[in-house]
């Protein structure tokens, strides 16, 4: 189906009103969590040839986090969409003012390859939630992630509804000439900046969830062993193919030595002696992907043919390197020291706002310094990567990572247009507010209004 078409058909489906039904939102949710728990092995198979994720890890990253901000939208929805009560002016006691949440019709949401399940479900369901209608555009570089997620989609949700369009007869850059009434976009600074400015030429409402280099201070005064198992963790998931990942390190001059080794050897610990053989270790998602990365490897063991790349620590880089420029998203991780916090943080500040920014102390002032004097889309202290499973923390970026929130409460009011209302009554007037207006009239105002 053409996209014209397709959102005809959306638009006259949202114009039933059908979706602002609350118990229609919540059947819809339920099916789609049910062809998530039917399907889990197609989306194992898909995501091991996509990018060489394993079992377990395909639960931990993407289907157990779709599971459950599924079973807190279908728990909480119908609290969520209720009015919320607001405050009447003084002056007019006998009003009533709510907040009515309302959808905003059709929604394009473009997701990334890199998690293809949870990076396009979480807003889809938000959507859905808030009682949108959805085209879900996701990237053609997973493919079998996109073909699963296509015929998962398909088997919970009438086209008109939600429909994954994968552009088989027109280009990114047409579909955003189309007019929505809202777009979510996660992926890239630069194709970022397009949708921003497609957007606005039909102001029309956005959220962008960049990526950037995400920066991870390491302060003197922590348990190494513990840091540097996390550490390790977060960076080499998935390949190092993470938004969130930390991109680089850096660490106290005293302890920077210890912790590179013992990263170097927990990277053994996890993956084994030939990490290539590791069931758990990744692969780059595709030979352009693969030639970009490869190109900061220089003494790093890798193999185009099976888009792998060792994971890697490079010490000492300078700070004007391409590698400290660039969000690396690959297995290499950079590291740097500093002598002060003040030195790590005025880098951290030099530089443009990431999307997340970890720290790992266990000094209470430190760790608030850097909280306080950094600005960045979320922050967490003494680990990484593991804040995206609090579904009650808001996720998204600032600056140039992105602007917007989403997860399971701030998710719905993403996608929905918090209307205010206010009723007035008709039992009584104040006629002092009409012209022509006296002394005691603006009295009375300016004792009520200020």
């Amino acid at each position: 189906m053409e996209l014209k078409q397709l959102l005809e058909k959306q638009r006259a489906f949202f114009a039933t009103h059908a979706t602002k039904d609350v118990n229609f939102r919540v059947a819809s949710l339920e099916k789609l969590r049910e062809a998530l728990l039917k399907n889990q092995d197609k989306i194992n198979q898909a995501l091991f040839k996509d990018l060489h994720r394993s079992e377990a890890q395909a639960y931990i990253t993407e289907i157990g986090l779709c599971l459950q901000e599924s079973g807190i939208f279908i728990r909480n929805l119908k609290k969520w969409a209720k009015h919320r009560k607001a405050a009447a002016p003084f002056i007019f006691p006998f009003s009533q003012c709510y907040i009515k949440p309302v959808p905003f019709g059709v929604a394009l949401i473009i997701s990334p390859w890199n998690y293809p399940f949870f990076l396009s479900l979480l807003p889809l369901m938000a959507a859905v939630a808030a009682g949108n209608c959805v085209i879900l555009k996701p990237s053609r570089v997973s493919a079998s992630s996109l073909k699963a997620l296509d015929e998962i989609i398909s088997s919970c949700f009438a086209e008109e509804h939600v429909k994954v369009l994968q552009l088989g007869g027109g280009s990114p850059d047409d579909m955003l000439k189309e007019k929505f009434d809202y777009i979510f976009f996660t992926g890239g600074i630069d194709t970022g900046r397009k949708v921003l400015a497609a957007a606005a030429e039909h102001v029309t409402p956005v959220t962008l969830e960049l990526g950037g280099k995400c920066p991870c201070i390491v302060d003197s005064d922590i348990d190494i062993e513990k840091a540097a198992t996390r550490i390790t963790f977060g960076k080499y998931l998935n390949s190092g193919q993470t938004c969130i990942a930390p991109d680089y390190l850096i660490a106290h001059k005293d302890i920077k030595d210890k912790l590179v080794g013992r990263i170097r050897q927990k990277i053994k610990d996890m993956y084994g002696a030939n990490p290539k053989e590791s069931i758990d270790f990744g692969r780059i998602i595709s030979d352009r992907e693969f030639d970009r990365v490869a190109s900061y490897a220089e003494g790093i063991n890798t193999d185009r043919s099976a888009r792998y790349i060792e994971p890697s620590v490079m010490e000492n880089q300078p700070a004007d390197s391409l590698i400290m420029n660039e969000e690396i998203f690959g297995p290499i991780l950079p590291v740097i020291t500093y002598s002060t916090i003040d030195e790590a943080i005025n880098y951290v500040n030099a530089r443009e706002k990431p999307l997340v920014l970890y720290i790992f102390s266990n000094d209470k002032k430190v760790q608030e310094r850097v909280l306080n004097e950094t600005s960045s889309g979320v922050a967490c202290v003494n680990d990484v990567v593991v804040q995206l499973s609090a579904p009650g923390l808001p996720f998204g970026g600032v600056g140039s990572s992105g602007f917007g929130r989403y997860r399971g409460k701030f998710g719905f009011d993403t996608f929905s247009n918090l209307k205010g209302v206010m009723k007035q009554t008709n039992a009584i007037d104040i006629p002092l507010r009409y012209a022509p207006l006296s002394k005691f009239a603006l009295k009375v105002f300016k004792f009520f209004l200020r």
